[in-house]
């Protein structure tokens, strides 16, 4: 044991009453929603690089936290891991997720980086095998080296490319290695600054090509897991190629691959790219895309990607409430990809933000479950829609122009307008908020 969380006790549910900081008011694992353990349903995960790795800097200043295991070396890299999994087992969490360089010193070559890696991927097997905690997914960071300031991917200069492939074979040997779920590709840098210096069209290109060998190691090597995209618009590039839910259909169409990628939806960028975090994972649903999900919120007063931990039930619980009618989670979950602010210093904070977080999932979970289960919105949903039904209406979709406008003229259509009632509905979801 380290003696970064001295005097933190196990965060245990002590329900809504409880007059503790130090406890869970609605998340109670062992809870049955909906047929199943809330934990099951939720699936909580650990962001390794904020929770561990972010040295408290914004765009305007540097590092605010001074932790112990910050530097170089296998030594400090061994600390870092030996504080993550203490923190998981005092919140509880099944899962956590990572970066290649969250976890592991920069070596002095590529070989010396993946020697690193896969040293503390060892010293994480021990641990995982001795707490029980998984991993939902592990990612590369391909992102924060100035080597990938033009991209990855999508960078013009073929070395690159060739460093990002090697890295991200590292990175998928090594979430297998650890029975990872999940393996997630952010393209941060996969975009444009300018179209001045840009081909979009090779890029694209090469992008798709990277996918295609990462779906073909995949299968290689007998991974299991889901391969997940994560959508954003904008931030760090001025312009991201997979913008949003709907443009990462389109480009996995384009290269044949809508078959073998899913997504990994973040509420946050689905802000930015001017969306409702319950839309983007809608369009997943419908599209047969939804993987998993990043649980954080933005400050709508801010223009950036703020990354701050969910405190709003009633916008949580409409995400939810799409994710149950999508069948809930197979092999996605819960991942706090949030910080605390760099104003919070104290290990308390660190572990204080995880449980508000996770109780307010719970909360919103428990009330898209009761929505759910009481059928009102679905019926009224169908309703709106029972004009379809009938057989005039089904043959409609099969027939033509011509002979539409034949019926249209022959039976007097005249159309009336119908309210979308969509004060009622709005006034029906707070019933349950």
């Amino acid at each position: 044991m380290t003696d970064f969380f001295k005097g933190i006790p196990q965060i245990l549910y002590e329900g809504p009453q409880s007059a503790s900081d130090f406890a869970f008011r609605h998340y109670n694992p062992d809870e049955v929603v909906l047929g199943k353990r809330m934990e099951d349903h939720l699936r909580f995960a650990v962001a390794y690089w904020h929770s561990f790795a972010w040295p408290g800097g914004d765009p305007f200043g540097g590092q605010t936290f001074d932790r112990p295991w910050f530097g170089d070396g296998m030594a400090l890299a061994k600390l870092k891991a030996d504080v993550a999994f203490e923190m998981f087992a005092i919140l509880g969490v099944p899962f956590f997720c990572f970066h290649d360089a969250d976890v592991r010193p920069e070596g002095a070559t590529f070989a010396e980086s993946r020697s690193n890696l896969e040293e503390i991927v060892d010293y994480f097997g021990d641990k995982m095998e001795a707490t029980g905690t998984r991993l939902l997914w592990g990612t590369a960071n391909l992102f924060s080296h100035r080597r990938f300031m033009s991209g990855a991917a999508t960078n013009p200069d073929p070395d690159v490319f060739a460093w990002s492939a090697a890295t991200v074979k590292s990175c998928l040997d090594a979430t297998q290695k650890l029975g990872g779920e999940n393996y997630v590709l952010w393209g941060g840098r996969e975009g444009y600054e300018t179209l001045l210096n840009t081909d979009l069209g090779r890029e694209a290109e090469q992008a798709g090509r990277f996918l295609s060998m990462v779906v073909d190691y995949k299968h290689k090597i007998g991974f299991k897991g889901t391969i997940l995209i994560e959508p954003k618009p904008q931030e760090p590039s001025k312009h991201q190629y997979d913008y949003d839910v709907a443009t990462v259909y389109g480009f996995l169409k384009r290269f044949g691959l809508e078959g073998e990628v899913k997504v990994n939806i973040e509420q946050g960028h689905a802000i930015l790219a001017g969306h409702s975090f319950e839309h983007e994972i809608a369009l997943a649903a419908s599209l047969g895309l939804f993987g998993s999900i990043d649980m954080n919120r933005n400050d709508y007063q801010s223009g950036w990607d703020t990354d701050q931990f969910p405190n709003n039930t009633p916008e949580v619980m409409l995400a939810y409430y799409e994710i149950l009618r999508a069948g809930g989670f197979t092999t996605g979950g819960t991942n706090f990809d949030a910080k605390i602010r760099r104003q919070s210093l104290d290990p308390e904070d660190l572990i204080l933000a995880h449980v508000g977080g996770m109780d307010t999932c719970a909360r919103a979970l428990k009330a898209a479950a009761s929505m759910l289960e009481d059928g009102t919105l679905e019926r009224l949903r169908a309703d709106r829609y029972a004009g379809w039904d009938a057989p005039g209406a089904k043959a409609m979709l099969t027939s033509d122009l011509a002979a539409i406008a034949d019926r249209v003229e022959r039976d007097g259509i005249d159309p009336q307008p119908r309210s979308g009632r969509q004060e009622r509905l709005e006034n029906l979801v707070n019933r349950f908020v």
